[in-house]
């Protein structure tokens, strides 16, 4: 075992003029621009309705000016006092033209076709793309600056700290629940720490954007009264109609739930009363309540005369307001255990055994941070969630579920699915054509079920079952939807255009293609590893930022094994990489899902992060022996984010088979390393991944 060879030194010319030396300023560099990234996340999903069904939208922006800022690097010497001024002027056109669903107007939240007021979706995504774009190109020309002052794998190494960094610091605040203001607060003082100015005019010039961002946040901080989840900007209304007490909830701009007495809510829709008249058994001796949301459900369940109800709930902050607020007080009963989490991880964890299992109108309205298409409910409505309820159904237990389906085709979807879980039709029941409000139940036999009317049973027209590998319930067609295509395209050439207009010639970044390629390869490989830990351990927050934050370590550990000892050559771990794929390809959920919990953890971390780690040594390696530091990291950086674009072929191909496209990506990137000047070859990890 010996030292690697020798990487190229650090530029002698190169001489930082400012307050902070180089490798506390890159750790606080870094770490702001990945806690910028997901702040702008969370914030402009809270605000803009329609990032709830383009979520990575803001991430493919973050991705274009990070890649843009280190290519931006040594084409100017001023400080990007730019970044902290588009900042503001986001932070204001989001705040004076908001994208909400107006309760008057849209009684019930549909999947598409939304009714929304502020400006339409051709014109605000554009620019929170493009705003995104230039506020993280800022943070990342002052990471990108300090690169070349370091040796290369030491500068990427200090640039994962500070990258960690911002995860645990953006985990921290979602866990105490901290406002936006919050946020601005900590990136007004970044921006001060990394850009402080000697020149008087020049301080005020950069306090004045922070002052705005800060004034705005706090404004909406005081006004709208919101209690800020890890998934939601939570609002709420206590009031009366017709003397019933009841609370309206919003989340993130769309109206979510109602909080009302059950003997109200029974009375007002029959759809909360059809599961138990649907049960035969009519037992309630144990019921599971999974999207407990406030407590209606649950309150319903008690007044049937429930003796024991486990309610589950993935969001802290709709419990916390049922609990505060119910006008029945349903979770103050100690007939009602509570649980914070996601409801599939639930009933793959649970042991209990129970007479009626209800989801209770479980749907999120957001998409799950850093995977493009999956949603916080996908896996409860797949074929493998509904035998898993009934597997924990006791004898002549019963399974159901209620909704507001919007399309005749998903009613017969999940009709189907049951279908197939259970082995023999479900009882469906049209409550109301309008919104295809329907009620769908299963016994665990025939027997168990007490059908008003059989019902018809699946069309040609209705599409098959939702699976784990496929989880997109409300896609009928296997397809992209042309919405997606034509987005992403317009993302591709405005990219294209911007490298042009910022980075200079395309030919600098031509040595690096192997570069470009592997990130491609990286995000289709994490975007596996965060849907795979979601199925396996519940799509929470906390999940994801235990994955995000374990990628991170994992190119961490193959940075530091690089930099101590003498690695494989690069066809070698080309071969280690190749076969960590196959592993992860061989290996099915469904297994991992068999296995206890702490042993599901072991093997689900060994098969996920395998090849992440192969992948890192071979850019260490690679990275290492280039001759442009910066240049080479933000062609990686660039193929990040045509990777996130390719994330949307799992709606055609499912999640498992993206390891088939990283794998050929990876193919064309070993095929593109340079024979001659050294090593070559690598995969990096995006310099700034995300969370929810």
């Amino acid at each position: 075992m010996g030292v690697m060879t020798a990487e190229p030194p650090p530029n002698p010319d190169v001489r930082h003029t400012h307050w902070l030396s180089t490798r506390p300023r890159l750790i606080v560099a870094s770490g702001f621009m990945l806690f910028l990234e997901l702040a702008l996340i969370r914030w402009t999903g809270s605000n803009i309705v329609h990032l709830s069904y383009f979520t990575n939208f803001v991430l493919l922006g973050s991705f274009l000016g990070i890649g843009l800022g280190f290519l931006r690097v040594g084409r100017s010497t001023r400080q990007p006092y730019y970044s902290p001024i588009v900042l503001a002027a986001l932070v204001l056109i989001v705040w004076l033209f908001p994208v909400t669903v107006d309760r008057q107007t849209e009684g019930v939240l549909y999947w598409t076709s939304l009714s929304a007021s502020g400006p339409p979706p051709w014109l605000i995504l554009p620019v929170i793309f493009a705003a995104a774009a230039i506020v993280l190109m800022g943070p990342a020309e002052l990471v990108g600056r300090c690169f070349p002052e370091l040796e290369r794998l030491e500068a990427y190494r200090y640039d994962l700290i500070g990258s960690l960094s911002g995860i645990a610091l953006f985990t921290a605040l979602s866990f105490l629940s901290a406002p936006p203001v919050v946020w601005g607060t900590i990136a007004a003082i970044a921006y001060a720490v990394l850009l402080w100015p000697r020149r008087v005019w020049a301080r005020a010039a950069l306090l004045v954007p922070s002052l705005i961002v800060v004034g705005v946040l706090a404004t909406e901080t005081l006004t709208a009264g919101a209690l800020w989840s890890p998934y939601y900007k939570v609002t709420y209304v206590r009031g009366y109609w017709n003397d019933v007490p009841l609370m309206n909830i919003d989340v993130n701009g769309i109206p979510h739930q109602q909080a009302t007495p059950a003997k109200s809510r029974l009375e007002w829709e029959r759809q909360y009363a059809l599961p138990y008249e649907r049960a035969a058994s009519g037992k309630l001796d144990n019921v599971l309540i999974v999207g407990a949301g406030s407590g209606t459900d649950v309150s319903i369940a008690l007044s049937k005369g429930a003796k024991h109800v486990d309610a589950v709930e993935i969001d802290p902050k709709l419990l916390e307001l049922g609990r505060s607020y119910h006008p029945d007080n349903p979770y103050s009963d100690p007939r009602v255990t509570t649980h914070v989490t996601d409801g599939r991880a639930f009933l793959e964890r649970t042991s209990d055994k129970y007479d009626l299992i209800l989801f209770a109108l479980p749907d999120s309205l957001t998409l799950v941070s850093g995977a493009s298409s999956l949603r916080l409910e996908s896996y409860l409505f797949t074929q493998q969630a509904m035998e898993a309820a009934r597997d924990h159904l006791k004898p002549g237990g019963a399974f159901s579920m209620y909704n507001y389906y919007r399309e005749t085709w998903l009613v017969d979807r999940l009709g189907s699915t049951m279908q197939a879980a259970f082995g023999h039709k479900p009882c469906v029941d049209i409550v109301s054509e309008t919104g295809q409000q329907a009620v769908i139940t299963a016994g665990l036999t025939t027997e168990a079920q007490r059908c008003g009317s059989e019902w018809a049973g699946a069309t040609a027209d209705t599409p098959p079952p939702a699976s784990d590998d496929r989880p997109f319930l409300y896609l009928k067609d296997r397809t992209i939807p042309q919405i997606y295509i034509i987005t992403l395209g317009l993302i591709l050439i405005v990219s294209l255009l911007a490298v042009r207009a910022v980075a200079g010639p395309y030919r600098r970044m031509r040595p690096y293609a192997d570069l470009f390629l592997l990130g491609v390869a990286f995000l289709l490989l994490e975007t596996k590893s965060v849907t795979g830990f979601a199925l396996l351990f519940g799509t929470t927050w906390v999940v994801n930022a235990i994955v995000f934050g374990g990628v991170l370590v994992a190119v961490l550990a193959a940075v530091e094994v690089t930099r101590r000892f003498r690695v494989p050559s690069l066809p070698v771990m080309y071969g280690v990489l190749v076969a960590g794929l196959v592993l992860a390809w061989l290996v099915p959920n469904s297994w991992l899902l068999s296995l206890p919990l702490p042993l599901r953890a072991v093997v689900a971390v060994i098969v996920a992060f395998l090849p992440i780690f192969a992948a890192n040594v071979v850019f260490a390696k690679r990275f290492a022996d280039s001759a442009d530091a910066t240049v080479s990291f933000g062609a990686n950086l660039l193929g990040a984010m045509v990777g996130g674009c390719l994330e949307y072929l799992a709606l055609v191909i499912g999640y498992q088979a993206l390891l088939i496209v990283a794998g050929l990506v990876y193919l064309g990137a070993f095929a593109l390393l340079p024979r001659t000047g050294g090593t070559a070859g690598g995969v990096g990890t995006t310099g700034a991944v995300k969370i929810g």
